[in-house]
């Protein structure tokens, strides 16, 4: 179990220390970063000043240290384009990606799980069919198309709802039901596949045998058997939700770290970019790195008392 704890931390160290070697030479790779800063009318002082100040005058090996320890104090550089510490400016965003995030995850799990209990208590009915129809158009349609039907329909030609922006508490809405709705197809799916699992096994006819009653054989062996695989998926998608809010947010003019990506993309603000591709990758990783933990703890909750039993150092990663 210890073993299985310390591989996972380690992966996630080494995932991190290989993305900022990525993002280093990408950004080498990107060109000369002196000719975002500087001009035609630029004199050859300026150029070396600012060669050595952007620590271009050392080898590779040396530059490659300075970011990676600036990069553990959370010192990405200023934004060229905003002519502020880009941390700053990421700190000030990140509101509002969690509530996107959370309030996407919280639709989620509120569509999907009682969509997947439904359909698998009520197999074959028409309850059924209209969970699998919603689970295939989650699955299949593009956020990007889903998005603009949202927002023609119930901003536009209804006008219920604010089309963009996070002006007030409702305008969260759009977005959250856009982003969530693939995770909201998907938890409905697992449920459902897992509970049809669970209520053919021997312990559950075994359980309905004794007299134990449908509401019983449901909810105290059924669904929480069925949850495991559900809640593991329900870690890894809360780091998708924060980390792929991309399009969303261009959509619905959201101000979060996927729209300040997308600006800084555009506007070739690479201090800002690489900060905001770092700080996705920390949240990525560590939301993983939870699920494994949880899933630890799962397994110690739900399995035979000897640890060679468990199969816990065989669990399966998030990552």
């Amino acid at each position: 179990m210890q073993r299985y704890l310390v591989r996972r931390i380690l992966l996630a160290l080494l995932t991190l220390l290989v993305v900022s070697l990525i993002i280093f030479v990408m950004s080498r790779a990107a060109g000369d970063p002196r000719h975002v800063f500087l001009d035609d009318y630029s004199t050859q002082e300026d150029w070396d000043a600012l060669t050595v100040t952007l620590g271009l005058d050392k080898p590779y090996y040396q530059q490659y240290g300075i970011f990676l320890f600036d990069t553990l104090r959370g010192k990405f550089g200023e934004s060229i384009k905003e002519g502020r510490p880009s941390m700053e400016i990421i700190l000030e965003r990140i509101p509002a990606t969690f509530q996107l995030a959370f309030m996407a995850f919280a639709f989620s799990v509120l569509l999907g799980v009682p969509l997947g209990i439904l359909s698998a208590v009520k197999r074959g009915s028409v309850m059924d069919i209209i969970g699998k129809t919603i689970a295939l158009i989650g699955q299949s349609a593009p956020v990007f198309w889903l998005g603009i039907m949202l927002m023609f329909f119930f901003a536009v030609k209804l006008e219920w709802l604010p089309p963009y922006g996070r002006d007030n508490l409702t305008a969260v809405i759009l977005p959250a039901v856009t982003l969530g709705w693939f995770y909201a197809a998907a938890n409905m799916r697992l449920l459902r596949s897992a509970m049809l699992d669970v209520l053919d096994s021997e312990f559950v006819k075994l359980a309905r045998a004794k007299g134990v009653s449908k509401n019983g054989v449901i909810w105290k062996h059924s669904l929480r058997n069925a949850l495991i695989p559900v809640l593991t998926f329900a870690g890894v998608t809360l780091g998708n939700l924060v980390t792929g809010s991309l399009v969303v947010e261009t959509v619905f003019a959201w101000p979060g770290l996927g729209q300040l990506a997308i600006k800084a993309l555009f506007a070739n603000d690479y201090p800002l970019l690489q900060a905001v591709i770092m700080v996705f990758t920390l949240m990525y990783v560590t939301a993983a790195l939870l699920v494994d933990l949880m899933y630890a703890y799962i397994c110690l909750l739900y399995t035979s008392p000897s640890p060679r039993d468990r199969g816990c150092a065989r669990m399966p990663s998030s990552a």
